[in-house]
């Protein structure tokens, strides 16, 4: 458990940062985000298949067409969700996503025709949009620095359990009553709980956001302050930042290879003659081992670091892919959901926590929902890439492809990030803290010999870029030298 940090003043209501002092509100959000999990999980088994056997669609990139609308609305939203947070508050952006999701499910279930299909899947994307991210920038704000991973992994393994459990769900209930409307109905009861919670038990964490804030320490990269607009917070994030950068292209092919395995990995079973249920209980596979696993690879980020999991995982997930374009046989394609699942839960917490490390806490949630527009920009590249391969060639060069794709950025990661977890340096590299005055701002700081290049560097006695060098000893006067005789 993280230990606490306690910040307020006379004026202000004490704040206690840490995961076991806010240990009831972090439990709800990660609830809460399982139900977000959810209405994403009702789509993963049954969409492809209602697709194909129910509207009579013909040609991927027509066929997926429902994963670019999710995709692309989701990744624009989660941009205005990190900034609506910091200007109107967390738990409001948290209750219209909610609002927006209620008619998702009816949609789905009796809509007329592909249309209204594609249009539930715009109002999903708000939904996820919006809820995800919320949750997500409010675990952050409640845990503090030390348990970023942690919450992270956390938060996402509830939400792709749920999604994992619900796909298999819906799945079972198609192979019996149909494919359509009861396996919807499990959407409606998600849906109407996250909005009851939301409303009646969430509380607000911009608090805690604005405590942490008003304690952080002076960086010593002038790129990191807390003062940065929109605009340099987006181009920071998107380009000139070497983690912020990586982890948002790394979380780009990370769904597009969720896009694959969504849409495209469905049909490839059913091609092979797979039954629905032996589809629903491979398309679970792979969320159930990301999100099961993301509990430990979230602490051991904490531990280790976040730049080799990132690598590590990227990597495994190429391998994977590779495997399901390979394979023939029931078996082998589980075996490939299986290690893209554990290739995926290495990745997708510690590139979170990779966002919450560099990013200044007055600008975190833009920081957060500028990666998440990248992120799940990817759901649309995803659909409209393997689409068009899959058309001109074939499902099978579509997933070779992405498999490609995956691979060269894991091996962008691993030349081009640099570590960001601020206590996974060596004694030597980063000694304990001490409180003073820093020679740029005349405020209390902590002082630290971290790396030059690490973007939460405090600033040092003997650092030039923030001042002139200070004596070690500031009481101590040097002797004359003696007269000659």
């Amino acid at each position: 458990m993280s230990a606490p940090t306690t910040v307020g003043s006379p004026a202000e209501p004490t704040v206690r940062l840490g995961l076991r002092e806010n240990l009831p509100q972090f439990v709800l959000l990660v609830a809460v985000n399982a139900l977000v999990g959810g209405m994403l999980g009702q789509e993963r088994t049954v969409l492809p298949l209602l697709a194909r056997d129910e509207f009579g669609l013909a040609g991927n990139t027509f066929m997926l067409t429902y994963i670019l609308a999710f995709g692309a609305t989701k990744a624009v939203t989660n941009f205005f969700a990190g900034t609506w947070s910091d200007r109107y508050g967390r738990k409001p952006v948290l209750i219209a996503g909610w609002l927006i999701a209620l008619p998702v499910p009816a949609l789905l279930a009796w809509g007329p025709s592909w249309g209204a299909i594609v249009f539930a899947n715009v109002l999903l994307g708000v939904n996820q949009g919006l809820t995800w991210s919320t949750t997500v920038i409010m675990k952050i704000d409640l845990v503090g620095p030390s348990r970023r991973g942690l919450a992270m992994g956390f938060n996402e393994a509830a939400g792709y359990v749920a999604v994992a459990a619900t796909a298999m769900a819906t799945g079972a209930i198609a192979a019996h009553a149909g494919l359509r409307p009861e396996p919807f109905l499990l959407g409606a009861t998600y849906a109407a709980l996250g909005l009851g919670l939301s409303v009646l038990v969430v509380r607000e964490t911009r608090g805690h956001a604005r405590a942490e804030a008003a304690r952080h320490p002076a960086s010593a990269n002038p790129e990191h302050h807390g003062e940065l607009t929109t605009g340099q917070i987006a181009r920071r994030t998107s380009l000139t930042d070497k983690a912020l950068s990586s982890a948002s292209w790394a979380g780009m092919v990370n769904n597009l290879n969720d896009a694959l395995a969504w849409g495209v990995f469905p049909l490839l079973f059913a091609a092979h003659g797979l039954t629905v249920t032996e589809i629903a209980v491979l398309a679970a596979v792979y969320p159930a081992v990301w999100g099961a696993g993301q509990m430990l690879t979230g602490w051991w980020s904490d531990r280790i670091g976040r730049k080799h999991l990132i690598t590590a995982g990227m990597l495994l997930q190429a391998a994977a892919i590779a495997l399901v374009a390979a394979g023939t046989s029931v078996s082998a394609w589980a075996v490939a959901q299986v290690l893209l699942g554990a290739g995926t839960a290495l990745v997708y917490p510690t590139l979170l926590a990779v966002i919450g490390d560099v990013a200044h806490p007055a600008w975190r949630a833009r920081a957060v929902g500028v990666y998440r527009l990248w992120r799940d920009g990817g759901f649309a590249v995803g659909a409209l890439l393997a689409g068009a391969v899959a058309d001109l060639f074939s499902v099978q060069a579509a997933i070779w492809t992405v498999a490609a794709l995956t691979a060269i950025a894991g091996l962008v990661v691993a030349v081009r990030m640099y570590e960001t977890h601020p206590y996974n340096m060596t004694p030597m590299d980063c000694r304990p803290p001490l409180r003073r005055p820093t020679p740029a701002t005349g405020q209390p700081g902590a002082v630290s010999g971290c790396p030059p290049h690490h973007p939460h560097r405090r600033p040092a006695r003997h650092d030039s870029r923030v001042g002139r060098a200070r004596p070690r000893h500031r009481n101590r006067t040097r002797s004359a030298p003696p007269e000659p005789r």
